[in-house]
């Protein structure tokens, strides 16, 4: 699991926040030490547990600004196999909270 740090804006709520990177409110909450899930503010940098592990191996939750090819070279695969176990057929079109088996 990948910890990322996340930066509240308006309107979010930490369940919105744990569905988007694959994780869980309640591990959301004791990462940061918070003890009511309803006081998040705009601004705040949250770190976050993403992508979960499953039968198939690591899921990885696409975040702004990634590619296929930093995610290969991150988790040391290739983009030939991310697109296969992913049935991308276009690999210029991922989109942040996309879930890609890794």
């Amino acid at each position: 699991m990948e910890t990322v740090y996340y930066t509240v804006r308006d309107g979010n709520t930490l369940f919105g926040i744990a569905q988007f990177f694959g994780t869980t409110v309640d591990k959301i909450m004791m990462m940061n030490k918070l003890d009511n899930p309803n006081t998040i503010f705009p601004g705040q940098t949250l770190a976050i547990p993403a992508g979960t592990e499953n039968a198939t191996g690591f899921v990885y939750i696409v975040r702004p600004g990634d590619t296929l090819w930093s995610v290969a070279q991150r988790y040391g695969t290739t983009v030939d196999n991310l697109l296969r176990k992913n049935s991308i057929s276009n690999p210029n079109i991922i989109y942040p909270g996309l879930r890609l088996n890794i």
